[in-house]
């Protein structure tokens, strides 16, 4: 569903990306790893249309992002990790508004806005101007705005930033039940739990480089790894055992 050929990114002489190759396929929760700096953000601009590669190519479903932008954009649902909204909307008509960039309007629209801010707890807000939302609510309406035109796959940056705890757990189950009919979500975080317990394949990427690729056990018996968790991994193969070895020393 989402393919990367050859993705490469340069700003000068840095590389953020370096000729990642990836295939997530339908109906897979795919986690993205990687140190601050490591790419993935950069990685997740260039799938949503947001950023250019230098070089190699995107493609949502068979479309290829830079040659049929609009067909690759209508089948893909992004979520960044900072809620970018309009202050002076409602929440409602931020949810019209973005369902008509998709050229969606009237019931059925109405409709899809009314059940995601009843999921979301968002209804008694929905006619509330957005500048009285607190960070998480502006976090579920930015998430609702990526499902409201029913997208094949969800791109999403550090999606429990600014959830409470049932935030979180709620939008853990949508992504499940998501991919479980056959979507698609593609995700980075930081929070190396979630990403072991949540997704189906995992990418570590270090340097702009995928330095591993697919399930735990894949992962595992690549790299020799035994049992290891998924810290245990993703700090041997990004070089933080030391610091590690730094935190025990310091609590001597």
């Amino acid at each position: 569903m989402i393919r990367l050929e050859g993705l490469t990114k340069h700003y000068g002489s840095f590389v953020a990306l370096d000729h990642i190759t990836v295939h997530v396929p339908r109906g897979v929760l795919y986690g993205c790893l990687g140190p601050n700096g490591a790419g993935k953000t950069t990685m997740l601009r260039m799938i949503a249309g947001i950023l250019r590669p230098t070089d190699g190519r995107v493609l949502i479903g068979g479309d290829d992002v830079q040659v049929d932008s609009i067909a690759a954009k209508m089948r893909l649902g992004f979520i960044p990790d900072r809620p970018f909204v309009y202050d002076k909307l409602t929440g409602a008509e931020f949810l019209r508004f973005v369902a008509g960039l998709y050229g969606q309007e009237g019931d059925v629209v109405e409709r899809r806005a009314a059940e995601l801010l009843e999921v979301f707890e968002l209804s008694s807000w929905k006619d509330e101007l957005i500048e009285a939302y607190s960070h998480g609510m502006r976090q579920k309406l930015i998430i609702s705005s990526a499902l409201i035109h029913r997208p094949e796959c969800i791109v999403v940056d550090e999606p429990m930033v600014g959830l409470d705890p049932k935030g979180a757990r709620l939008l853990k189950d949508i992504f499940r039940q998501f991919v479980d009919r056959g979507g698609t979500v593609l995700m980075s975080t930081h929070t190396l739990e979630v990403a072991e317990v949540m997704c189906d394949q995992i990418g570590i990427l270090q340097h702009g480089k995928i330095v591993a690729h697919g399930t735990m056990a894949e992962i595992r018996l690549a790299h020799a790894a035994g049992n290891a968790s998924l810290e245990e991994l993703f700090l041997k193969l990004t070089g933080g055992h030391a610091v590690r070895e730094l935190v025990e020393v310091l609590g001597r």
